[in-house]
């Protein structure tokens, strides 16, 4: 019986954009083709992910302008999640709003009060061009929602208004990886 590999173990732990990087602020472009190097992309983006200890990771945040991302977070209950959507669109983003801390790969080690809804759906397709429908909720759902925004060229910090933003502001500028 074959085992199911581990998602990233077969990947290449790649460079990370970093906040400033025009790949993060531009638009991605839908995938097209489903074939391997779409497939080594996926894994790629899960050995990065794991490599910085992240919980979702979106395609131009390794700097390729594509609509992907991977996730393996856990909900509000502790339940894992674990998988990939290409072509995502968040179609429900609902329930009750919060504001939470939030952090980013493309900004490490900072967070900010980000407001997001505690329940999402995305659909889109797997990798081998499957449709996908993702549920989420919690901690869940602001992963799902925050990695949509990447592919849609926005971060977290253009989402932080009034004083939050001007410390994150501030704290982006102090930063050793924005010099």
């Amino acid at each position: 019986m074959r085992q199911r590999s581990i998602p990233g173990a077969r990947g290449r732990v790649r460079p990370l954009s970093l906040l400033g990087d025009p790949v993060l602020h531009a638009p991605c472009a839908e995938v097209t083709d489903f074939g391997p190097e779409l497939a080594r992309l996926v894994a790629d983006l899960f050995a990065t992910m794991y490599a910085a200890r992240g919980v979702g990771l979106a395609a131009n945040q390794i700097g390729v302008p594509l609509r992907v991302f991977v996730y393996d977070c856990p909900d509000d209950e502790e339940v894992r999640h674990l998988g990939h959507v290409v072509n995502p669109r968040l179609v429900t983003a609902d329930g009750i709003e919060l504001r939470g801390p939030e952090g980013c790969l493309s900004l490490p080690g900072l967070e900010a009060g980000t407001e997001r809804y505690d329940h999402a759906v995305v659909e889109g397709f797997t990798k081998d061009g499957e449709p996908v429908s993702v549920d989420g909720t919690g901690f869940f759902a602001r992963c799902l929602q925050h990695e949509c925004d990447h592919l849609d060229g926005t971060v977290y910090a253009d989402r932080v208004t009034g004083w939050r933003k001007r410390r994150l502001e501030r704290q982006v500028r102090r930063a050793d990886w924005s010099r």
